[in-house]
């Protein structure tokens, strides 16, 4: 390097140093005076990590003021929030107010939230890990757009997570490793902020051996950020190679301890452990107290050269990278090293020595260039002006609005025009998705299925023989080519609709989340479609959570379901399942009967995947074949969609309703036949969601107090016709409690059936019998309500 250039290397690193020690004091502040200035109305802590800030700052401003572009996009590691807002407040995208309010209602979040905050989060996290295994399938989705021509070449970005080391511990990341393995993918980065201390405790020595080796056996590039330059410089010299060696093999918890005791401390030691080797105590020696404990605490992940030269070499190409940036929890601070300190506040006397020692003045502490010159104020401004991330451009895109197809259109794939036979409703499923791989409008060509290793046994066989798996590189179906037969003839290429993944619910999930934020993301929407087994929605709830939490938008369908799976036996039988659909925001969700209904849903979950305040959806569906019925009029159809219906309409004042949910139709119906002759008044009752009644419900009382909204309720619309002491029978698949709610809303009796234990194996008529959800069961919970 010539040496002009060398001379403005060092000046923008001692700016950056500059401007890192003032992001480190603003994100410092605003957690001290969200717990300790401002007004607390509730005695609670607010919190906000401190310590975990402090470890990652250096990072973080060598990613946002000089690696990062505006096509890259960031998980954030959730207990850096404050360091994260206090960048964005740089770049002008995080109001002074915000700060103010960290952790308060309006305010920054306490976690980077792409719902919550104003400013510029690419991934939402907070429940670690998932944010890190995001970025992954977020890689896949811009690959999968790439593809298609969707994002340029020179647009392409990177996925990064910067990660706790703690993180590390969670399963879901290896699971997203695995499938990432997989799938090829480029242009991901993982930065570990390894600084070996958790919330409980010191992390297990040696373990970034360990992770090198797994990163390195799935095909990535590890890069260890162990050794500063300042480090480096010293271990040249005589004695250095000794103080290597001792900080190599230095027991985690004894490194903490001493960052944590400083410069006297680290000397006692040293001189102890090093007294065989008279060059290294004079080097020791040649260091006054405060620069020996800066010396050994400035590791990789402190130096703004080691990190930037890094990610400079990684930025040449598209590999996978994980980075272990070695790092001291709480760096700078009092209790840096402390194994307390995850939870650890600075004191007001404590704030106010930080002040000092950074030339903040006292009354501007809100002001990130207070106390210095007007040079040096000048030179930050214009550091953060030309960072390449600072760049004006739109990176929260509003992707354009494409056609959906009606439910008249879907309809025609189940019904050609009338009902006949018997249907389930995943094989409902299964049609419409087939017919939707034979339209040549731009709506096919933006579905995207994907499915953990069941897509022939939850009904998406079909779609994929039309449109095939999605891989970067193409293969060919040796089957095929050989000759064998098979009902899957599934081509493998860049043109492909389908992901196929591993059986592992989590990364299911977490690809629904990537690929329903396109839209913002990349500026193409998509239109994703999941399915898996019913009871193994519990196994991925966090990353389900996560992706509603993000606002991501797909379809998932979960099939079969309920005890209805009968020889499955109770491992694969779901009970909670409709519950769980019902008490998760950001999805709305349905249990069809009828194959018609199937088909309605489907267009409506279409329409909500792009709708401005539309949400995702779940199907609930089965494997059970059952009559479907003669519809006379299109009534049913906002029925449907409203969450409930009268398949059989009581008469005015009736005293009892039968009231059904998915699958159990039939005993419903044979049920209420057997009524017909002493209670020809009663009704039929059709539930195709008990989760969009329900908040329809709760919203219309709201509004009676509030004056937001219509008074009134679908459910309690439908339920005004029955005597005010009529009885109501509900009958679901899964836990009662979904429908027991409804003697709620007018005050009537309830008998709910459903199931309340775990099933097992056997057939429907024995099963249903033994569980009490058949018709004799009904009968009898009706024989209950009317004596």
């Amino acid at each position: 390097m010539a040496d002009g250039s060398l001379t403005a290397r060092r000046q923008e690193i001692a700016l950056l140093r500059r401007l890192e020690e003032r992001i480190l004091w603003l994100a410092a502040w605003t957690i001290h005076n969200a717990n300790h200035i401002r007004e607390s109305r509730d005695g609670l802590k607010v919190g906000g990590h401190q310590a975990s800030s402090a470890s990652c700052a250096t990072i973080m401003t060598a990613l946002y003021m000089k690696a990062l572009r505006p096509q890259d996009r960031v998980a954030v590691k959730p207990h850096a929030s404050p360091i994260f807002h206090a960048i964005q407040h740089l770049f002008g995208r995080q109001s002074l107010e915000n700060l103010q309010r960290f952790r308060a209602l309006g305010g920054a979040q306490s976690y980077p939230s792409r719902t919550k905050d104003v400013d510029d989060v690419d991934f939402s996290t907070g429940s670690v890990g998932l944010g890190v295994a995001m970025t992954a399938f977020a890689s896949l989705a811009q690959d999968y757009l790439a593809a298609r021509g969707s994002v340029k070449p020179e647009k392409m970005g990177r996925m990064i997570s910067l990660l706790g080391d703690a993180e590390l511990d969670e399963g879901n990341i290896y699971e997203a490793l695995i499938e990432a393995c997989k799938h090829d993918i480029r242009n991901t980065w993982w930065i570990v902020d390894y600084n070996r201390q958790s919330l409980d405790a010191t992390t297990q020595d040696r373990m970034f051996t360990r992770y090198g080796e797994i990163f390195e056996a799935a095909g990535w590039a590890v890069e260890t950020l162990k050794w500063s330059k300042r480090q480096r410089e010293a271990f040249a010299k005589p004695g250095g190679e000794a103080l290597h060696d001792w900080i190599e093999t230095a027991p985690n918890d004894l490194f903490a301890a001493l960052s944590y005791q400083g410069g006297a401390a680290w000397r006692e030691r040293l001189n102890a452990d090093l007294a065989d080797s008279p060059e290294t105590l004079a080097l020791i020696a040649a260091y006054k107290d405060v620069d020996l404990a800066e010396l050994m605490t400035e590791l990789g992940g402190h130096c703004l050269e080691t990190l930037l030269e890094a990610f400079e070499k990684a930025g040449q190409d598209d590999r996978p990278r994980f980075f272990i940036a070695y790092t001291v929890k709480g760096l700078r601070l009092p209790f840096q090293g402390h194994k307390d300190n995850h939870a650890g506040l600075m004191t007001p006397a404590q704030i106010a020595e930080l002040r000092a020692r950074l030339g903040v003045v006292e009354g501007e502490e809100w002001d990130a260039l207070s106390g210095l010159s007007a040079a040096e104020r000048t030179a930050l401004k214009g550091l953060v002006a030309r960072a390449p991330f600072a760049a004006e451009v739109e990176r929260n895109h509003v992707a354009p609005t494409i056609q959906t197809p009606t439910a008249d259109e879907l309809l025609a794939a189940v019904t050609s025009g009338k009902t006949d036979g018997e249907q389930s409703t995943q094989a409902a499923f299964g049609k419409v998705m087939f017919e939707i791989a034979a339209r040549k409008d731009e709506f096919a060509g933006h579905v995207v299925t994907t499915s953990p290793d069941v897509t022939v046994s939850t009904n998406l066989g079909g779609f994929v023989n039309r449109r095939g798996v999605f891989q970067r590189r193409a293969h060919e179906d040796v089957f095929k080519r050989r000759r064998i037969p098979s009902a899957q003839v599934w081509s493998k290429g860049e043109t492909g609709q389908h992901v196929e993944l591993g059986i592992a619910e989590n990364n299911l999930f977490i690809a629904l989340a990537a690929l329903g934020l396109t839209g913002p993301l990349f500026g193409e929407r998509l239109f994703p479609v999941g399915t898996l087994y019913d009871p193994f929605i519990a196994r991925g709830l966090d990353a389900l959570n996560y992706a509603c939490y993000q606002d991501a938008r797909f379809l998932l369908v979960a099939t079969p379901s309920g005890l209805t799976l009968a020889p499955e036996g109770g491992a694969h039988q779901s009970i909670n399942a409709p519950v769980i659909g019902m008490a998760q925001p950001g999805l709305d969700t349905y249990e069809p009967a009828f194959a018609d209904e199937t088909a309605v849903l489907m267009a409506h979950a279409f329409e909500r995947i792009q709708a401005k305040d539309g949400c995702s959806t779940y199907l609930r569906l089965s494997t059970r074949a059952i009559a479907q019925p003669e519809r006379t009029d299109d009534a049913w159809r906002q029925g449907v969609v409203d969450g409930a219906y009268w398949l059989k309409p009581p008469a005015p004042g009736a005293k009892l309703a039968l009231v059904y949910s998915g699958a159990l139709a039939p005993e419903a119906l044979a049920a209420f036949e057997a009524l017909a002759e002493d209670m020809p008044e009663a009704g039929l009752l059709a539930v195709t969601s008990a989760d969009v009644l329900h908040r329809d419900w709760t919203a219309s009382g709201r509004a009676r107090w509030t004056g937001e909204g219509r008074g009134t309720s679908t459910i309690g619309t439908l339920l005004a016709p029955l005597d005010r002491d009529a009885g109501l029978v509900t009958l679901t698949d899964g836990a009662p409690l979904a429908l027991s709610w409804l003697g709620s809303v007018r005050g009537q009796r309830v008998r709910a059936l459903g199931l309340e234990a775990f099933g097992q194996s056997g057939d429907l008529p024995d099963l249903y019998g033994k569980y009490r959800l058949d018709a004799e069961a009904i009968l009898d919970a009706c024989a209950d309500l009317l004596t």
